[in-house]
């Protein structure tokens, strides 16, 4: 079983049948207080600071650039990340609710799933940035104009928004059988499959699809361009300016690798580690929740001298 009779003992009696037992730190519930704050500073870290990128690109007229575009829809799309998770984690943690409806977990769920795809989505689209940038430097403003740029977003919007519908509302017609305890905080599509006692081969090979024609697809695209890039770059005959050109790419391969790491990690665990303590469980599913949100904003602010200096300079006029 994966958690201890003390978590099992610990929901209500008179829990609904359709209600689900969110889990913190299984055996750690008298360090609730103090875990919390961590917790806390790190999504004040999450919301403070993809507002500040937001901010930043949204008055500074210089960054009003492709490539700050797609780093905009980037750190929105952390900041949503941030919000749809921040009530049950710390509500958990705060001891304020313990239990969720199944379908404020659905809800959640699609939430979670559609700003991760969308988040894949816009790292893909800021490599073809970098691609462009790179390999067609004559041409980026022609090919990535402000249209194609609205219609990007768009192409992410729909492909985050309307594939994932049919499975996660599937969830609301499945029979939970087994004991209604969640492995993490937060709702997952797979953590509620393993909770049904239906037929659940539809939503096993819809996600199986769905990870592949978007997740695996825009990995390997990713990877790639930059192989393209990496091609481009190599005929550069001044090793200043490969400097230069690889220099350009080092936050994009950065959010990519703290985006990817998680997932691989959260999919190993949930698909090969049944018998590993629900410790790591619940790490792996924070760490993949709040690992990029934290880190995108930092890695920018810091590689990205154009961000760098428009905050730094924010920093200067609030404190004068």
């Amino acid at each position: 079983m994966y958690f201890s009779s003390r978590v099992i003992a610990s929901i209500s009696p008179t829990m609904n049948f359709s209600s689900f037992h969110l889990t913190g730190f299984s055996g750690l519930e008298q360090q609730y207080p103090w875990i919390s704050i961590p917790f806390s500073a790190i999504y004040a870290m999450v919301l403070l600071g993809n507002c500040m990128v937001l901010h930043v690109i949204r008055t500074e007229p210089s960054l009003h650039q492709p490539m700050f575009y797609f780093l905009a829809m980037l750190a929105l799309t952390d900041l949503c990340m941030g919000l749809s998770t921040v009530h049950t984690v710390l509500g958990t943690l705060w001891g304020l609710s313990k239990e969720v409806s199944l379908d404020a977990c659905i809800a959640q769920s699609y939430f979670i799933h559609g700003l991760s795809f969308m988040e894949s989505s816009v790292l893909l689209a800021m490599a073809f940035d970098r691609y462009i940038a790179i390999c067609h430097p004559l041409r980026y403003s022609s090919i990535l104009t402000n249209d194609k740029i609205i219609k990007i977003g768009v192409a992410i919007v729909c492909r985050s928004t309307l594939l994932i519908p049919p499975v996660i509302v599937r969830l609301k017609f499945l029979n939970y059988c087994h004991p209604h305890i969640l492995s993490h905080s937060f709702c997952l599509h797979q953590d509620l499959l393993r909770l049904a006692c239906s037929d659940i081969r539809f939503n096993s090979y819809y996600a199986l699809m769905l990870v592949i024609c978007t997740l695996l697809l825009d990995a390997v695209l990713i990877l790639f361009s930059y192989v393209m890039i990496l091609k481009s770059v190599l005929a550069i005959a001044s090793q200043e300016e490969r400097r230069k050109s690889f220099q350009t790419c080092i936050s994009h391969i950065c959010a990519v690798l703290v985006f990817y790491i998680p997932i691989i990690g959260l999919t190993m665990v949930h698909r090969f580690g049944k018998h590993l303590s629900p410790m790591v469980h619940v790490l792996m599913g924070n760490i993949y929740i709040l690992f990029p949100p934290l880190m995108n904003p930092i890695i920018y602010s810091v590689k990205t001298q154009q961000i760098r200096s428009r905050m730094l300079r924010l920093f200067s006029l609030k404190i004068h």
